[in-house]
């Protein structure tokens, strides 16, 4: 079988063309006619993560029980893959609560979370979920009139499940979620193997919540477009090849197609390029003679020493970056079946290590607290080597959850004083007002 979506992947490759195809790709859809006209209204610009990452007015989802209709996220439709997803933004502190709205109103009954929540010690996303298993750690959203309890939990090797139960607090109605935390995405970059995507992809699968029969699943990482739209046009084009052939897929255009929808899928070269990998990978798992211990054609990896690794370039601005070039030539995507062995691109063991941990009740829900549970899966060479590099970690653990901790603390005490001001101008203003009336009562009287 001819495989023309390799043969396009080694033609680009040969080139190494990649940042050429993906900017061509950005101004193809700088022609594209969408507005945002309601993500730039005053009332809502604080509900958007990134000023320049907002959900197109045509495909927004609309809150139905909620104050404002408004939330950063889009519906996703890829009708030759019968395909819906709902793409948003990690919530925000403030947030939250629409976040469960929109799950509960669009019959999600699965959430694809991407991103750790913090990165590169930067708050990436707020603690959303409930803390422990167990009515005792529900989450109760007045606002909304919804509960969250957290019923189980499964720690994989490089990704999480959880199985959370809503109800509605006006109907009594129930309903399970599951949530698939893959955690070992670094954010701008690629996960560690097409091989472990796959078979993440094939979990999530499995469990039938990408199925046309339930309500679309809410996939979000950090700003909803770059680690999201890589999964979902995977996803996508594998459905196709499936249904239609090989012949019959174009990566390029169904990204363009899903960019229609949402603006910026696919945020680096380095993602497409991923995209490419996993396509093939997956197209070769279709064929009846694939075995499942044959070795991926991506699965060598060089080792890479902790010495030898250097800084990563600085994040590209969200938007700015569809359409440019990045500084340097891309590396090389690390890749590897076995994720107990795994070789970390120069600069990324930050945003590789472990799920984070709840933090403790009590303390700031976005910061994970200290625990050893957050080093990184990786064999070690001596134990007094372990030690050391342990005890480094837990020290960036609580400095990061320290630090989080005090942007909370800062942002209450703020609070307090808005509504310190609030409270004194109330009256002053009623005074002034009565002071007014009567004045105006006496002059009148008076003549």
């Amino acid at each position: 079988m001819n495989n023309t979506v390799e043969v396009e992947y080694n033609e680009i490759a040969s080139r190494n063309a990649w940042p050429l195809v993906y900017q061509k790709i950005g101004r193809e859809c700088q022609s594209y006619p969408y507005t945002c006209i309601e993500a730039k209204k005053p009332q809502n610009k604080p509900l958007n993560r990134y000023r320049d990452v907002n959900p197109y007015d045509h495909s927004r989802v609309i809150l139905q029980r909620s104050e404002r209709d408004y939330i950063n996220a889009n519906l996703v439709k890829m009708e030759r893959a019968n395909r819906k997803y709902i793409l948003t933004q990690g919530p925000l502190a403030f947030t939250v609560s629409h976040f469960w709205l929109m799950v509960w109103e669009q019959n999600s009954r699965a959430i694809l979370m991407l991103n750790k929540v913090i990165e590169k010690n930067e708050l990436k996303c707020h603690w959303y979920w409930p803390q422990g298993v167990g009515e005792q750690h529900k989450m109760t959203l007045v606002d909304v009139k919804l509960t969250v309890e957290q019923i189980s939990e499964d720690d994989r090797n490089y990704y999480s499940t959880r199985v959370f139960k809503i109800v509605d607090m006006e109907s009594s109605e129930s309903r399970e979620v599951i949530q698939f935390h893959y955690t070992t995405w670094p954010d701008f970059g690629v996960p560690s193997s097409p091989v472990a995507f796959l078979d993440f992809l094939q979990t999530v699968r499995a469990s039938g919540t990408l199925e046309p029969d339930v309500g679309p699943p809410v996939v979000h990482c950090s700003a909803g477009i770059g680690r999201s739209g890589t999964f979902c046009l995977v996803d996508s084009c594998l459905v196709i090849i499936e249904n239609e052939g090989l012949a019959n897929v174009n990566v390029q255009q169904i990204l363009l197609e899903m960019r229609k929808d949402r603006m910026g899928l696919i945020q680096t070269p380095d993602q497409l390029r991923f995209s490419y990998q996993a396509i093939i990978e997956g197209t070769k798992r279709m064929d009846p003679n694939w075995q499942d211990d044959k070795e991926s054609l991506y699965s060598s990896v060089q080792e890479e020493t902790e010495a030898d690794e250097e800084a990563p370039p600085p994040p590209p601005p969200r938007a700015e970056s569809l359409t440019r070039a990045p500084a340097r030539p891309l590396p090389a995507i690390p890749t590897s079946t076995s994720l107990g062995n795994l070789a970390f691109p120069a600069g990324q063991e930050s945003s590789d290590e472990g799920p984070p941990t709840p933090p403790a009740r009590g303390s700031s829900p976005s910061a994970p607290a200290s625990s050893a549970d957050d080093e990184d899966d990786e064999p070690v060479s001596a134990p007094t080597e372990s030690t050391d590099r342990n005890e480094l970690r837990r020290r960036h653990t609580r400095e990061l959850a320290d630090r989080v901790s005090a942007m909370k603390r800062r942002a209450r005490e703020a609070d307090k004083w808005h509504a310190l001001k609030r409270s004194l101008l109330a009256p002053l203003a009623v005074t002034v007002g009565v002071l007014v009336a009567g004045i105006v009562v006496y002059a009148c009287v008076k003549h």
